[in-house]
């Protein structure tokens, strides 16, 4: 709003300076009041388009692999030394925040993805933010794009920690929960609805235990009313004044029929699969029903009740990790001839990996084969969206509390406050208590079997 911007040999610098909202004009008046006649209301055509798809929100979830029970985390970060993601010494919260993230927040229960502002990745080059990020992405983070991919994500987001940049307040006008990890206000006009935003938001943290903070805002948030009322004055409405606007400066007639704003596309498909070690607390509730807890990285579901175990993707970014897993697991077509098929892949493994108790190999987004060290062979089968690893998780967790006996045909995994059903369909022989105490002898295999090729049998 000042005059140094607005203003050349004392008249305004352009035909219309546009404006959302009647507030937006009335500090234009106090602060530069010879600008006044080329101000316009034009209404907020970035915040229309994200109203109109609201309405696609679970298709947004889906696209980025949230699944049921999920509830997804959204970074943003604008583009400053004092922004979340910038490098203003003490105040640099990102570095610190993102391997915090995938330790703290059970990869079942939550989801996190970022959407960082382009000229991050324009100043500091795409090489150095995939270094920057690449911890976090093992662990399952994903990277939004940031021009075609930001508004989408933010319609999905259950829960976003940002700084002062407009995505922040975006996300507050549409009620979505937000913790402000930096809160800088010098580059802000004191007295505009942004600023007021950024001072009374809730901050987050970045020194203590971030999932309390999280599971707090979510159970106790009220959408704040400002930002929903002064981000735009006419919602829905921009095309219309805009095209005006624009062929009234042109000096020719609108065309008729509505002015109508691209919608938004559909992103693309991005899982992002977890290849970190998983940390995985697995409580048996029943002979049917385990509870499962898992943590990308160490740490924080240790002190959880229930037995654990260390799963680890085979694409592990450190080799040594699948010397102390109990159980290793892959995603793969059941027929990609590199890997052979998926009971030669496990068998393949278990003979490798002598520490390793199971092999799981994820052949679709609903479904893996497990394959223990006993013999023991299953096809399993979820009925809701969820990592099929996680079923393998609660298939061995059963088996374990069950001394080796094969879990029933159908069993209930929970996570949070999800629970999934998964069928179970025994491929292989089971062996009875007394075969599984001669296995537990021998290192989990009876003997001979591994020379009859017992394991790698369909």
């Amino acid at each position: 709003m000042a005059p140094q911007w607005l203003l050349a040999d004392g008249e305004p610098v352009a035909d219309a300076l546009v404006f959302s909202h009647p507030e937006q004009i009335d500090r234009l008046r106090a602060a530069c009041p010879q600008a006044l006649p080329a101000a316009v209301l034009g209404g907020d055509p970035c915040f229309d388009r994200i109203l109109a798809a609201r309405q696609y929100r679970e298709r947004y979830r889906r696209a980025l692999g949230v699944h049921p029970g999920q509830q997804l985390v959204l970074l943003n970060s604008t583009w400053n030394p004092a922004s979340l993601f910038g490098d203003d010494g003490a105040d640099d919260v990102l570095p610190l925040l993102l391997p915090r993230l995938a330790t703290e927040l059970p990869v079942d229960e939550y989801r996190v993805a970022a959407v960082l502002h382009p000229n991050i990745g324009a100043g500091h080059g795409p090489g150095q933010l995939r270094l920057w990020l690449d911890g976090a992405r093992r662990a399952g983070l994903t990277a939004v794009d940031p021009l075609a991919g930001w508004r989408q994500a933010l319609i999905a987001a259950d829960l976003v920690i940002g700084d002062f940049g407009s995505v922040s307040y975006y996300a507050a006008a549409l009620g979505t929960p937000v913790l402000l990890g930096a809160a800088d206000l010098s580059g802000l006009g004191p007295t505009s609805p942004v600023a007021e935003f950024v001072r009374t938001a809730p901050r987050l943290d970045p020194y203590t235990a971030l999932l309390p903070q999280l599971e707090a805002l979510l159970a106790g948030h009220r959408p704040l009313p400002g930002p929903a009322a002064m981000t735009t004055a006419d919602p829905g409405r921009s095309g219309g004044l805009l095209r005006e606007l624009f062929y009234r400066l042109i000096g020719i007639p609108e065309p008729p029929g509505p002015a109508l704003l691209d919608p938004l596309p559909l992103p693309p498909y991005e899982a992002a699969p977890v290849t970190a070690p998983l940390h995985v607390v697995a409580a048996v509730e029943g002979p049917d029903s385990v509870r499962v807890v898992r943590h990308a990285g160490a740490g924080a579901g240790q002190d959880l009740a229930g037995s654990g175990h260390l799963a680890v993707h085979e694409d592990t970014l450190d080799p040594a990790m699948l010397d102390l897993a109990d159980f290793v697991w892959r995603h793969g077509d059941p027929a990609d001839p590199r890997l052979g098929p998926p009971a030669e892949w496990a068998a393949e493994v278990l003979e490798r990996r002598t520490g390793c108790s199971l092999a799981a190999y994820v052949t679709g987004p609903h479904t893996c084969l497990v394959v223990h060290r006993s013999g023991l062979r299953a096809e399993l089968t979820g009925s809701s969206r969820a990592d099929p690893a996680l079923y393998a998780s609660a298939f061995f967790a059963l088996l374990d509390a069950a001394r080796g006996a094969p879990p029933p045909g159908a069993f209930t995994v929970r996570t949070g406050e999800a629970a999934h059903r998964v069928a179970s369909r025994l491929l292989g022989p089971a062996l009875a208590a007394d075969q599984v105490e001669v296995a537990e002898v021998h290192g989990g295999v009876l003997p001979g079997e591994q020379d009859r090729g017992l394991l790698g049998q369909p």
